[in-house]
């Protein structure tokens, strides 16, 4: 224990503690909510979100794995798994390039998903906080967010 709180004061440390243990917790929840609700894993929905906000539906993969965070490695292993299930595909672009792109198939399963999760969001996040809470959740994620892309080594 000493070692863990190497750097950081008894207050430092209860906070990262709950906040640690608060996204594994609300994780899991709507981890559950998708595979209940719609047979989406998270990583499924975080996908399909992204490729469908995308112009044309479709990212190449770099900036795909740029946008969610992932290693190459796990964007490769996701895609793989969804494009056996139709949620999405992979295709060629100029000069080598690989895309990944939604499907109808994955369109209509993240359609069908999204009135679920926002009621899952809303009922395990935003109902328990005030309006001013949740601004500041978002402003204190925002910028964690943008300190953890500036120190992302470049692609």
């Amino acid at each position: 224990m000493a070692q863990e709180q190497q750097g950081l004061n008894e207050r430092e440390m209860r906070a990262w503690r709950v906040f640690f243990q608060m996204q594994e917790v609300l994780r899991g929840r709507i981890e559950q909510q998708l595979q209940a609700g719609s047979d989406l894993s998270n990583a499924d929905y975080t996908v399909l979100v992204a490729l469908s906000e995308a112009p044309e539906g479709r990212l190449r993969a770099f900036e795909l794995s740029r946008e969610l965070g992932w290693e190459k490695s796990r964007l490769h292993h996701q895609l793989t798994r969804m494009c056996r299930r139709g949620l999405a595909e992979r295709q060629s672009g100029p000069a080598r390039a690989m895309y990944a792109a939604i499907t109808p198939q994955g369109r209509a399963a993240l359609q069908g998903a999204v009135p679920g999760h926002a009621e899952e969001v809303r009922r395990l996040v935003v109902d328990r906080l005030t309006a001013e809470q949740f601004h500041q959740l978002g402003e204190i994620s925002a910028i964690i967010l943008d300190g953890l892309r500036e120190e992302e080594p470049a692609p």
